[in-house]
């Protein structure tokens, strides 16, 4: 942290009184609360979009609407709260807050209404109105990172310019030719990717931290050449089965990174931080990665009974959703001045959202269970909701001041 930062007399990020209320005075506070309560609205509304009881007035097809909504409406706000909370962090400079921050909330709802109305106003306009949040988003961090010369983490912003790519490519294929593909897979492996790279930076080390302090005793293995070869195995093998999800190539390279991710997540000792929720769901997380990754292979190796859709929520339910989740909660406490404790509530937050991915992906394998569906959307919902009704009021309140230490009896404070 620089100078400039450590003298802050707010802390970086946090508003006067009287110039901006708290929800804008950090990049996490809007994006954490709008995308949890789109991502909640959104599945609920998918099921009876899909069966026709409701329709949209989008150009999208009912289940591109879904994904598209799912990966570039929810997805990128939480991505978007995460960078702008995390790259000041990194950097030392002043977050994006205020003016600026309302600028980028307003064009991120702007493309939910573009899209939901595409039929109305055109793909191309949709599109371009859509694809204009990532671009801001992209280049803002882009600008801070470099203005900050924290070279090191430059190497976030590829999944995201692929992310934004992904969004592209996704208006342009389902507006020529009527649906999506290629996009879809994109999207997922450049999630998938900012997981890998984020996830293995932030699960051992959260996860070092508590068991010094609690547990002390085997610790996780830190970066290192492994992790490296991990890392350009997963990218290869996901942007393999983005051009081809079935096949030997893809089949094979999907199964390697299977061992490699999970030989990773076995380095970080996470069988030893059972008695942490907010450590444990991390790695709870994060092994979807591989399980999704295994799911995809084994559809590309023609397995007989193993549907590419278990492969998708797999990682769209159980890695995406999970992982978001796991890092909303935690960095909402610690960014609000709050106790690193998960409650109640939150535990039921992490007990919805991994069943909720565990019914999606068992669904995928009794397509006429459509109660499976049911179930996995009310506890999706239900994960997302609980989040804003457990945290919205964190996200909305000004950050806690730090406790003072108590003085012992007769002496000044």
């Amino acid at each position: 942290m620089t100078a400039r930062a450590k003298h802050l007399p707010l802390g970086v990020g946090e508003s006067r009184r009287g110039e901006w209320p708290a929800l804008l005075s950090y990049g996490f506070r809007p994006f954490f609360l709008l995308g949890a309560l789109y991502a909640g609205l959104v599945v609920l509304a998918w099921l009876p979009i899909f069966s026709g009881t409701i329709e949209t007035s989008s150009t999208f097809t009912p289940v591109d609407w879904h994904v598209h909504e799912t990966m570039f409406g929810y997805l990128a706000a939480i991505i978007t709260g995460f960078l702008l909370t995390a790259i000041p962090n990194w950097t030392g400079r002043l977050p994006v807050r205020g003016a600026p921050l309302l600028a980028l909330v307003l064009l991120w709802l702007a493309g939910r209404f573009a899209v939901f109305f595409s039929a109305e106003i055109g793909w191309i306009a949709a599109a371009i109105i859509d694809c204009a949040f990532l671009v801001a988003i992209a280049a803002s961090a882009a600008k801070e990172i470099v203005a900050g010369r924290n070279w090191r983490n430059l190497m976030v912003l590829v999944p995201v310019t692929v992310f934004l790519l992904a969004n592209v490519l996704f208006h342009v294929e389902a507006g020529l030719g009527g649906s999506s593909d290629y996009a879809r897979r994109l999207a997922i492996g450049a999630a998938v990717m900012l997981i890998v790279i984020i996830g293995g930076r932030i699960i051992p080390s959260f996860t070092r931290n508590w068991m010094v302090r609690e547990n002390p005793g085997r610790l996780p293995v830190p970066f290192n050449r492994f992790d490296k070869i991990t890392l350009l195995v997963s990218a290869i093998a996901l942007l393999v089965w983005t051009v081809a999800s079935e096949g030997m190539v893809p089949g094979l390279l999907l199964c390697l990174a299977t061992m490699l991710n999970l030989a990773r997540l076995a380095r970080w000792a996470g069988d030893r931080a059972l008695r942490d929720p907010l450590v444990l769901i991390l790695h709870v997380g994060y092994l979807f990665v591989p399980a999704g990754l295994l799911m995809a292979g084994l559809f590309a190796l023609d397995v007989a009974g193993v549907p590419s859709a278990a492969a998708l929520h797999a990682f769209g339910v159980g890695a995406i959703g999970t992982m978001t989740l796991a890092v909303m909660t935690r960095a909402t406490l610690g960014h609000t001045g709050r106790d690193l404790r998960a409650d109640v509530p939150t535990r039921l937050i992490y007990a919805a959202i991994v069943l909720a991915a565990l019914a999606r992906i068992i669904a995928a394998f009794m397509p006429d269970e459509i109660g499976l569906l049911h179930l996995s959307a009310g506890l999706w919902a239900l994960a997302f909701f609980g989040f804003c009704l457990r945290y919205g009021g964190m996200l909305l309140q000004p950050k806690l001041k730090p406790r003072q230490p108590s003085q012992p009896p007769g002496r000044p404070a």
